[in-house]
């Protein structure tokens, strides 16, 4: 029994070094070369920035109003008008030239708002702390 495991184990083990020399030597074996893998694109600066070459006499775009630039960086610039908005700016009619001197005026008419407004409106001003809350009787 101890002879036939000792040869069963001599001839797993000639297997197994047998597999492994099949490739040729284990330091002589062609690699492949890392470089030759990929190659790097040469850098390219593209032919056209799209640049075109400023108008004699036009306006420098840096000497403009900052806050205008940035009112144009953030919304675009002035939008066109769609039907709907342009139908209700001409039904609305164009305001008088010396409105806001006319709010002022006796004549004008106003919208009673109720007392919760003129409450609200006359209150005193502070932080609050003396304030007081009173419900009306019903």
């Amino acid at each position: 029994m101890r002879k036939a495991a000792t040869i069963c184990l001599l001839t797993t083990a000639a297997g197994l070094l047998s597999a492994c020399g099949a490739g040729g030597s284990l330091f002589n074996r062609s690699r492949p070369d890392e470089f030759a893998v990929s190659r790097q694109a040469p850098l390219v600066v593209p032919p056209d920035f799209s640049l075109t070459p400023p108008n004699p006499g036009a306006p420098r775009p840096q000497d403009s109003d900052a806050s205008k630039q940035a009112m144009d960086a953030l919304f675009g610039g002035p939008a066109p008008r769609s039907a709907v908005e342009a139908d209700v700016g001409s039904r609305a009619g164009t305001a008088s030239p010396g409105i806001r001197s006319a709010v002022g005026d006796p004549q004008t008419n106003t919208v009673a708002k109720g007392a919760v407004t003129r409450d609200i409106l006359s209150a005193p001003q502070g932080d609050g702390r003396e304030a007081q809350a009173s419900v009306p009787p019903k």
